[in-house]
């Protein structure tokens, strides 16, 4: 997979060259997207595109790496498929579905907590620096919950920022103590239902991605660039430095680090690949972008994947 820079306006061009048709949408934008997503997804980019282009807006979240299975092997068509960091885009274009991807937006991992919590006080604390997180996330009764790093890329970058943060914090064996085994099940939550389980206080603290969390205005804690895996240039010198294996099909791979950039693609065999590429247009337009924006999203960062 190649890399390349891509400037906004190529998008524009390449849009206005596919000569959108008022009969192709009226077939209606189908989007599947990274579950954390939901908020500025269903409640901002996908109906201001609907009203001004006049066409129906469908929009299906789940963990990006199940949603990219689904369209590799058919068994889910979309116009659109935005999905958390390069791997998803990855498995689609081994599959021979996307020949480019454009990244949208950006992001970075934090520790949600929920405001109802009885560990609520610590954890404003930790926020506040006063005293270090993970020892609030080790008091006995603090339930943490986390999505499937099978399905779900913020269930392996939260693994990541654990294993990071053992080294940043000289913290030895942290992920363990926390975390318990990688597929903890008493842990794993669907990366749709996580922070509403969070919110309405079901556990005390969560993984999230600082997108989704300032979107449903929960509390949380902020984490330093070397363990929340947003910044691109310390992937090869810092990131790399952690891995973990996962037993995929039957057999052990080994997952690495990824930055958090949301990529946008129109896969070969969308309904109507024309709008598609109309809404990817839309997302990184000054309006698009200023709704990312104000739902706590960060500006894209890196290159095109093709």
């Amino acid at each position: 997979m190649k890399h390349r820079h891509h400037q906004f306006s190529a998008l524009a061009v390449a849009t206005a060259l596919l000569g959108l048709s008022s009969q192709a949408m009226a077939n209606g934008l189908y989007v599947a997207y990274a579950g954390s997503m939901g908020a500025v997804m269903d409640l901002h980019l996908g109906p201001a595109f609907a009203k001004t282009h006049n066409v129906h807006y469908q929009g299906e979240g789940q963990g990006a790496y199940g949603l990219a299975r689904l369209i590799a092997t058919h068994k889910l068509r979309t116009d659109v498929f935005v999905s958390i960091t390069p791997g998803p885009i990855e498995v689609l274009m081994k599959a021979g579905l996307v020949k480019e991807a454009y990244p949208v937006a950006s992001t970075a991992m934090c520790i949600a907590y929920s405001p109802s919590s009885p560990y609520a006080q610590d954890f404003r604390k930790a926020a506040a620096g006063r005293v270090p997180w993970y020892m609030v996330l080790q008091k006995p009764g603090v339930i943490f919950g986390r999505t499937d790093p099978k399905t779900d890329p913020q269930g392996q970058n939260i693994v990541f920022t654990f294993l990071l943060a053992e080294k940043y914090y000289h913290q030895p064996d942290l992920a363990k103590k926390i975390l318990g085994p990688i597929e903890n099940q008493q842990q794993l939550f669907t990366e749709a239902s996580l922070l509403s389980r969070l919110k309405s206080g079901q556990m005390a603290a969560s993984s999230g991605y600082l997108s989704a969390v300032k979107s449903l205005h929960l509390p949380y804690i902020t984490l330093p660039d070397q363990i929340n895996l947003s910044n691109p240039a310390m992937v090869k010198n810092w990131y790399s430095k952690v891995h973990f294996t996962l037993n995929l099909d039957g057999k052990p791979k080994t997952m690495h680090t990824q930055p958090l950039v949301f990529y946008a693609a129109v896969p070969t065999d969308a309904p109507d690949p024309k709008l598609g590429m109309a809404f990817i247009h839309f997302m990184t337009s000054p309006q698009g972008q200023a709704m990312f924006r104000e739902t706590g999203y960060s500006p894209p960062k890196g290159s095109m994947l093709e």
